[in-house]
């Protein structure tokens, strides 16, 4: 496993699901029903629980984000949280991006968290440029961060050496 530290942050590529932080983020749907890339491979690695528990809340709005317990994940907490859609830019897609990770991180905080990882959030099958989405995922934390005391690690697990290859590049710029 590849990983970037500096400070409280840590950037690595690796399995969001064997990631041993208080809780990690879910890049969900609406439903919180469970799909394809992050989404599904959480729902595999908890078991069947998530699912009814996500039944239970019933679903998430685009920017918001929800919290069950992680059941069979290594992580105490899964935060649910809905990225939008790539459309081009032109429907509120950045601040909709923040806001989860805004979302995420005050939900984090709120369940005592202190350690929280995420997935490159909206930039899979929603197409969310890559670089773009880096960029936000990470200036938007620092921001958060530097406000709010109490989360000590913030991890940012990257899927591929490409992934992981763009947000070093942008921790380089911002930390």
């Amino acid at each position: 496993m590849k990983r970037y530290r500096n400070g409280r942050f840590v950037i690595q590529q690796g399995d969001l699901t064997k990631v041993g932080a208080d809780a990690i983020v879910n890049a969900a749907n609406t439903s919180l029903r469970g799909g394809s890339g992050v989404d599904g491979a959480i729902h595999r690695a908890a078991g069947p629980e998530l699912l009814a528990a996500c039944v239970e809340i019933g679903g998430c709005d685009t920017g918001e984000a929800v919290v069950t317990p992680g059941f069979l994940l290594p992580a105490r907490y899964v935060i649910h949280t809905v990225g939008p859609v790539w459309q081009g830019g032109t429907h509120d897609e950045d601040q909709l991006l923040m806001s989860c990770y805004e979302q995420s991180l005050r939900q984090a905080l709120e369940h005592g968290c202190t350690s929280i990882a995420f997935p490159a959030i909206s930039t899979g099958a929603f197409k969310f440029p890559k670089q773009r989405a880096a960029q936000i995922a990470v200036s938007t934390t620092l921001d958060f961060l530097e406000q709010h005391e109490g989360i000590n690690q913030v991890i940012f697990c990257c899927y591929s050496d490409g992934d992981l290859a763009i947000y070093e590049s942008v921790a380089d710029e911002y930390l």
